[in-house]
């Protein structure tokens, strides 16, 4: 079967998430959900034919569940595996407490020895969903042995448990679907099973994916048994007839996740620029800026980082418009570019994973084109995006993320983010996103997280904000807004 564009289940996650900060919550996609899947029972059985629900204890149990309150006609049996007070979301343990007040039969599997799902004509297959990947284990494993050592047909909801929604991977032991009902859209993996696939639109809103929200937040996590170094290391270039807009980089890629920061700034400044925090970490270069005889020495230090700032407090003198180029164009790691240093890009050959944050003025002095109307900016930035072949973050009232392919907009942010450096902290939070992120997603959460902190501020204090102001609201709006 052909698809086209697949999503994966962490990504489904994130529209999920950002669907509900738009007022469409899970619960109401649950309840369409359902009725997708009640709808595909009935094109594949006949009135009064016994169908088993095979539930998990998860959302895609849950969809089932309300499935299972749209087929009066049908003999239905809901076989839960696990204990009811052990489902894990609100919205699918309301949905079983609505089947056990319609009196509609259920049973919870604790044991898979005494497991029988008996000879219905027709499985539902919801045991698990998009987040799980590897074999199956007790009790799905011994309920999906039973499913596919019968003649019965089986739909599976979403995907077939046992199916990687991440990699397409299947487990050894998984449930082998007839028919399957996915939402949204396909999820990866499907294309390459000889079953039937059903798309079903669940009313999920375009601007789910267009928009960054908070949904987008849950691309982040921090495992308690990580170590130095697992979440990226940063390397700030900058300084020279500047040296706020390095510091402000460099802390703001400290207050959004980094391990380590370090700064690489002409020696003339460094004492300067250390005096801004005892957190920074500053190594110095020979000159009074960033010049083509420090190149090599900055390309040394940013081999050993995972991703790099470029630019802030650089200046535009000619001999340091040159050392950028040479370095970019020696450079095959991933690297945020920003003021001065962003004119450059457009012509330079590099093997480097470039992110640039130009303000529309620095776009239109790189060659791309802007407009006022930001649908019309979004589709002039994709172009643009496309065409140097680099992702771009285009700042205005809706900043514009674009890697040529993919495009998001990014609504947080107020006016009093019009003051300096503003865009020095969004590019410290970016580049340390990056470490982590593909960029495309780096870049969205980076405007998403900076204009979100800025408004924080705005919140407590009113307009009036510093640059500065961002850095400490920089953490909440990354770990806090995620669990609202």
């Amino acid at each position: 079967m052909s698809f086209g564009q697949v999503i994966t289940g962490r990504e489904m996650a994130v529209i999920d998430a950002n669907a509900a900060a738009l007022g469409v919550p899970r619960k109401q996609l649950m309840e369409s959900s359902g009725h997708a899947l009640a709808r595909a029972v009935r094109a594949e059985a006949d009135p009064g034919d016994e169908i088993a629900i095979v539930a998990g204890r998860g959302n895609n149990g849950g969809d089932a569940l309300v499935a299972a309150r749209f087929l009066d006609d049908f003999q239905v049996r809901v076989f839960l595996l696990g204990r009811p007070e052990t489902i894990t979301t609100d919205i699918a343990r309301e949905n079983w407490h609505a089947l056990e007040r319609a009196e509609i039969p259920t049973e919870s599997v604790r044991d898979s020895t005494a497991l029988d799902l008996g000879k219905p004509d027709l499985f539902v297959d919801a045991m698990l969903g998009t987040g799980i990947s590897g074999d199956l284990r007790e009790p799905l494993a011994a309920a999906a042995a039973q499913m596919n050592a019968s003649d019965t047909p089986v739909i599976a909801v979403d995907v077939p448990s046992g199916l990687d929604a991440e990699t397409g991977a299947l487990a050894k032991n998984a449930v082998a679907a007839d028919h399957v009902v996915t939402f949204h859209k396909p999820k990866p993996g499907l294309d390459a099973l000889d079953v039937s696939v059903t798309v079903a639109d669940i009313g999920i809103p375009s601007a789910a994916e267009r928009y960054v929200e908070r949904g987008d937040l849950l691309r982040l996590s921090r495992p308690a048994d990580t170590h130095k170094g697992d979440f990226g290391e940063v390397l700030v270039v900058g300084g020279g007839p500047y040296t706020g807009a390095p510091a402000l980089s460099a802390q703001a890629a400290l207050r959004a996740g980094a391990d380590l920061v370090r700064v690489a700034c002409p020696e003339g400044v460094a004492r300067e620029l250390q005096g801004y925090s005892e957190n920074l970490i500053v190594r110095p270069f020979e000159g009074e800026v960033f010049s083509p005889h420090a190149v090599e020495t900055v390309a040394e230090l940013a081999a050993e980082h995972d991703t790099v700032v470029l630019g802030p407090g650089l200046g535009a003198d000619d001999n340091t418009l040159v050392a950028v180029q040479e370095f970019l164009h020696g450079f095959d790691g991933t690297a945020v570019v920003d003021a001065d240093a962003l004119q450059v890009v457009p012509g330079v050959d590099t093997e480097a994973t470039l992110v640039c944050t130009p303000h529309q003025g620095e776009l239109r002095k790189m060659g791309g084109k802007t407009a006022e109307e930001w649908r019309e900016r979004a589709d002039l930035v994709e172009a643009f995006a496309a065409e140097i072949g680099h992702t771009l973050l285009v700042k205005g009232k809706y900043d514009v993320i674009s890697d040529g392919e993919r495009t998001r907009v990014n609504r947080t942010g107020n006016p009093g983010m019009t003051v300096g450096g503003t865009g020095d902290v969004l590019a410290g939070v970016t580049a340390a996103l990056a470490a982590t992120q593909e960029s495309i997603d780096a870049a969205a959460l980076g405007a998403y997280v900076n204009g979100a902190a800025g408004d924080r501020v705005v919140d407590a204090q009113g307009y009036g904000l510093v640059a500065t102001d961002l850095l400490k609201a920089i953490p909440p709006v990354m770990w806090r807004d995620s669990d609202e």
